[in-house]
């Protein structure tokens, strides 16, 4: 599996391209915006889309799926369900943050703890990791080593947790239980930022470093 990150939005959100290397099939995760920069890493890459999926329901990572979906006949798999009523509200997102016009959707996938998600030839392990949002999920591929994981977790810092419905010992839990388990040597694409592995959240990460557990 190939992965390549592409910077959207005035969030420079890492909305995250990934390709099955066998069959070229590839999939896009949190289009929040720029299609166009989107559509141009697709294109460079010479791979063929086949579905679109969304770690969270926020403006930032969901505010271009339902165009992208659209325009390209693509099906849209997660969040969790519980992130409806972000997705619901897009509209409203946008006019609150100053984004362009977006527009709301369901996916034709809700996704679920234990779930997997395939592309191409490759398999890919759901995690539920609720806290910043209540419908969360992140997106680990075993073979590589590879974590998507949305706002959930950054290099040095977590994800707010002052959103409705954000919570942040909810939030610390899901770290703690759904990725750690995972594997240090694991490398984690974040929401926003530069990539960091677990192994060095757990050292480092003044709001989730072991030593604040004892």
């Amino acid at each position: 599996m190939k992965f390549q990150i592409i910077p959207v939005t005035p969030y420079q959100q890492n909305c995250t391209l990934m390709w099955c290397e066998e069959t070229n099939k590839a999939a896009v995760v949190d289009p929040g915006g720029d299609l166009d920069l989107i559509e141009k890493a697709v294109a460079d890459a010479g791979v063929e889309l086949e579905k679109i999926l969304v770690t969270h329901g926020h403006l930032d990572h969901a505010g271009g799926v339902a165009e992208m979906a659209a325009k390209h006949g693509l099906p849209i798999e997660g969040p969790h369900k519980e992130d409806a009523f972000w997705l619901d509200t897009l509209e409203q997102q946008a006019q609150q943050m100053g984004f362009p016009a977006t527009s709301s959707f369901t996916p034709d996938r809700w996704l679920e703890q234990g779930d997997t998600v395939s592309v191409g030839n490759e398999t890919l392990q759901v995690r539920h990791c609720p806290g910043h949002t209540p419908g969360h999920v992140i997106l680990f591929h075993e073979p590589s080593k590879v974590a998507i994981v949305g706002d959930v977790l950054f290099q040095g810092s977590i994800g707010r947790t002052d959103f409705p419905r954000g919570d942040y010992d909810t939030l610390v839990s899901s770290i703690r239980n759904q990725l750690w388990p995972l594997g240090d040597d694991v490398q984690f694409i974040p929401g926003h930022g530069p990539t960091s592995t677990f192994g060095q959240e757990r050292q480092t990460n003044a709001f989730v470093a072991d030593k604040r557990f004892g």
